[in-house]
């Protein structure tokens, strides 16, 4: 039926819209750097104690716990309460297990083991049962009281002790995030229950699926409330990103909202983070060796030496934890660093006149200091800088105020520097210290290591080089490159004109280099001022080194910094970079950013669709096939005006007003933009796309359909077309009746899978029945044809008792086949909550609260009438006509409210589907 009807261009198109799909899924699911995050692992074997809970609360909240991680003689220890250390309790996320918090507890005891237990931290972890709160809202409210009572069990676990906490630290992974930051919205919280938050890979802004009403709701509770409240909001919160990796969470929705009345909150991406430098996916996030050592040095950093406890002092957490995941300077955390060291000793004092210098260090005996004069460099050159590989801690480059040759005291300029992978350097704007006469580079004496300091002064102008980029629309058949003849140890390139996130390019960076005997290291790293999301590439030179350069977040419309390629290179090498558009990772970027909104897409290509079929049977008297109307009717020009045009018009207050007189919810492309979140052309890729995902999907249905009807037949025997049409049969109250009951007792997300099945049945068992008939008429023509005229005469006699043809079983059919389309749509939209009711079965019966129930009611009593109807009892109907134009709307509706929340979906498409049914009434 559906294959016979097939068009060659039309299956070309949608082969071609499958590829560039695709290449965009690809992209996002592979299109990144291979995972380079070490495994933590425990030294002694891993132990969960359980903490008794008060009965009242075990019994309120059944499915979930509290444990306390422990390890050897440290679990053994602990078995016996109350505690002494400092409390960090773990929220694990969407299916996320209370084990997790092992790596991070297992490092932290490793470092209170190295510090002979002067300071130690005990970590929590609440099981959640690894409820799937990311695809279901209904419990988060639960989940974040149930937090409430588990702090507050904590506490009392310290009572009577010398330095017993008043708050605890939260790392929260995922939703579980999320849950933490909703603890402030509770009537009875106390905000200084928490002293600080940790975020790992939690989606801040939004939810990644907004599958049903209570996941939108209580984002929006715990968002209006820190952004209304943020002056009163004193906690400390960092979130961590994953990067490109985390396809499951993309790092923009990670990023908390940046006040400028907050400043207690830092969004980071795990890239970017120091000593890290990796991007980690949504599960590694929270045992990657080097996010965690990052993570427990930053938390033993942020102990009060008086109180043995997390610091009280906002000012001190913000400082241990920019020190630690922003900008490292390569030396220990200081609260309070000493800005003048002594420069004594026996030391040597070398004096440097040249503007380029190296010294390569290789088992020094005495200490030396290296002078730089500045008074003549000023005259010529703007900057310095200065380079190390020798990764120690200790201070290394100073500045010397009115000195000649040598000095007593220096301003310790270490601070200012920064670590990378392979070299701590610095870069210092000559103006900016006007008071120095000197610049002063420290060498240790060394036995057996050999490391190289190197210095240069220059001009900003001759090592900022601009670099467009190229075209969005180019499709990489052009590109723009800069050659970096000079001898540098330090370029920017400017990467002119990139700030939005749609777009995405490749860069790639060759290196020639002359007389070069050791392996040299070059690092290239990507800047995004308005976002910590920076990242790292670390090349061996010679060599050709490919870069992707896309963003997790767009540049803000008040933001005039330009994106950087900072190169750390060697002054033996030549370089050249060359930028050109990557319209694979351009699809990827659209994938990631709107792949949420496709299902919408896809079912208002199927309502035009259904839409044309059900005006086709009113004009024509006829069914046209599924695919022929998708055709015909799912245009973009249908549906993208229209919404466009609203949204021009809610830039108008009197429009605006209007639309909240009418209490209509907020247009989702509204959103979008506040999100800076609109590509060009992005709505007219995704209905490209989801047409083509619904003609797949047509055309998968419709040979299920027939394998099915097949496997009927081979297991029944054949069975006739129904001589008498009645749309209530005797059993139908019944079996209404009976689903309605199991939707209210148990879910409605599984009433509806029933009535799904019910009506796949139905449809099976009709086109076993043509089939038969039609095997049996070109077993007999002459037969069939005096048949076919009986039934025809007998349809146009008899009104009341209506029979069906063969070719009204074909027009049934294929009504059939698009309903089948849409009700899948709803029944994949409702699953995530039939999973988790199944998953909490043997706690509840009863899904409650449920988003589906409403939906249900109306729909197993619309699909029960739809399984028994055909379109020889519809197409007289006075109400078709109206029925066959209220898919043209309804499919607008689906892309204006929607596609970013997808909850509304399924109320757009019950519309058209209780007025077909109804057409067998009126």
């Amino acid at each position: 039926m559906f294959l016979h009807s097939v068009n060659l261009w039309n299956l070309a198109f949608y082969a071609f819209m499958i590829f560039m799909a695709t290449l965009g899924l690809w992209d996002v699911f592979f299109g990144f750097e291979e995972n380079k995050c070490s495994m933590s692992y425990m030294f002694e074997y891993p132990e969960y104690q359980k903490i008794e809970l008060p009965k009242k609360l075990a019994k309120r909240y059944p499915a979930y716990e509290l444990y306390l991680y422990g390890e050897g003689s440290y679990a053994e220890e602990h078995k016996i309460l109350p505690l002494t250390g400092i409390p960090v309790l773990f929220l694990p996320g969407n299916a996320g297990s209370y084990k997790q918090v092992r790596s991070v507890g297992s490092i932290a005891l490793r470092k209170a083991e190295d510090i002979d237990f002067k300071y130690h931290f005990d970590f929590f972890s609440v099981n959640f049962n690894e409820e799937l709160v990311a695809l279901y809202g209904g419990s988060l409210q639960k989940q974040t009281k149930f937090v409430h009572e588990c702090i507050k069990t904590i506490l009392k676990l310290y009572k009577g002790q010398e330095f017993a906490p008043k708050s605890v630290a939260i790392i929260g992974h995922s939703m579980g995030g999320l849950v933490a930051r909703a603890l402030l919205t509770l009537k009875n919280f106390k905000q200084d229950l928490i002293n600080l938050l940790i975020t790992q890979a939690t989606p801040h802004v939004a939810p990644v699926m907004p599958l049903d009403r209570f996941i939108t709701d209580f984002y929006m509770t715990v968002n209006n409330y820190w952004i209304l409240n943020a002056q009163h909001i004193n906690l400390t919160t960092l979130s961590v990103a994953g990067g490109f990796r985390d396809y499951q969470v993309r790092s923009g929705l990670t990023f908390l909202p940046q006040l400028s009345h907050h400043t207690s909150a830092l969004s980071v991406v795990s890239s970017a983070v120091p000593k890290t430098w990796v991007s980690t996916d949504h599960l590694s996030i929270v045992w990657c060796k080097q996010l965690q050592l990052t993570t427990v040095r930053a938390f033993f950093d942020l102990i009060d030496a008086d109180t043995k406890q997390i610091t009280q002092n906002s000012k001190k957490k913000l400082s241990v934890l920019n020190h630690h995941f922003i900008r490292h300077p390569a030396k220990h955390f200081e609260e309070n660093p000493a800005i003048i060291s002594d420069l004594t000793g026996t030391s040597m004092w070398v004096p440097v006149k040249v503007s380029k210098w190296t010294y390569v260090a290789y088992n020094e005996s005495d200490k030396i200091y290296f002078t730089f004069p500045l008074a003549n460099h000023r005259k010529i050159y703007t900057h310095v800088y200065c380079q190390s590989t020798m990764l120690d801690t200790n201070s290394w480059i100073f500045g010397c105020i009115n000195s000649t040759s040598m000095c007593r005291q220096g301003v310790d300029l270490s601070w200012k520097a920064e670590l990378l992978p392979t070299i701590k350097s610095l870069t210092l704007r000559l103006q900016d210290y006007p008071s120095l006469s000197h610049l002063v580079v420290y060498v240790p004496s060394v036995h057996g290591s050999k490391f190289v300091v190197d210095c240069e002064f220059f001009k900003k102008e001759m090592r900022s080089i601009q670099l467009p980029v190229t075209h969005l629309f180019s499709f990489g058949l052009s590109s723009r490159k800069v050659v970096l003849n000079t001898s540098g140890l330090f370029y920017n390139i400017e990467l002119l004109n990139f700030g939005q996130i749609y777009q995405a390019f490749k860069v790639n960076v060759v290196s020639k280099c002359s007389g070069v005997k050791e392996e040299i290291t070059s690092i290239y790293k990507l800047h995004i001022p308005w976002s910590y999301e920076d990242s790292l590439t670390i090349a061996q030179v010679p060599s050709s080194t490919e870069i992707s350069l896309k963003l997790h977040v767009a540049q803000p419309e008040n933001d005039s910094h330009v994106a950087l390629l900072k190169m750390y290179t060697s002054s033996d090498c030549h370089y050249e970079v060359t930028v050109k558009t990557s319209f694979p990772q351009i699809l990827g970027q659209v994938v990631r950013f709107h792949g949420g909104a496709l299902p919408a897409y896809i079912v208002s290509s199927i309502l035009l669709a259904y839409g044309g079929q059900l005006y086709s049977l009113f004009s024509i008297g006829h069914c046209l096939e599924y695919d022929v109307m998708l055709d015909k009717e799912a245009k973009p020009y249908k549906v993208d005006p229209f919404v466009i045009m609203i949204k021009f018009l809610l830039g108008y207050k009197w429009f605006k007003e209007l639309w909240d007189v009418l209490f209509l919810p907020e247009l989702d492309a509204m959103f979008l933009t506040s999100q800076s979140m609109c590509f060009p052309l992005v709505s007219l890729i995704l209905f490209l796309f989801g047409t083509c995902t619904a003609y797949w999907g047509g055309l998968l249905s419709s040979t299920a359909v027939r394998l099915l009807s097949s496997l009927w037949l081979a297991l029944k025997r054949p069975s006739e077309l129904p001589k008498d049409i009645k749309v209530i049969s005797p059993d139908l109250p019944f079996l209404t009746v009976v689903l309605i009951i199991v939707s209210w007792a148990t879910c409605g997300a599984f009433a509806i899978l029933l009535t799904y099945l019910y009506y796949v049945f139905k449809i099976v068992h009709l086109q076993a029945s043509l089939t038969t008939v039609k095997n049996s008429q070109t077993a007999n023509p002459k037969h069939s044809r005096r048949g076919e005229k009986k039934s025809n005469h007998h349809k146009d006699s008899t009104v009341h008792h209506l029979r069906l043809s063969t070719s009204d079983a074909e027009d049934s059919l294929r009504m059939h086949s698009t309903v089948i389309n849409l009700l899948t749509w709803i029944v994949l939209l409702s699953m995530p909550s039939l999973i988790y009711w199944l998953k909490n079965l043997r706690y509840y019966f009863k899904l409650n609260p449920d988003p589906c129930k409403p939906l249900a009611f109306i729909l197993i009593p619309t699909m029960a009438i739809l399984g028994n109807t055909y379109t020889v009892s519809v197409k007289s109907s006075k109400l078709l006509k109206t029925t066959s134009q209220f898919p043209l709307p309804l499919a607008v509706g689906v892309i204006a409210f929607g596609s970013a929340h997808l909850y509304r979906v399924p109320c757009f498409v019950i519309i058209p589907l209780l007025l077909h049914a109804l057409c067998n009434f009126m």
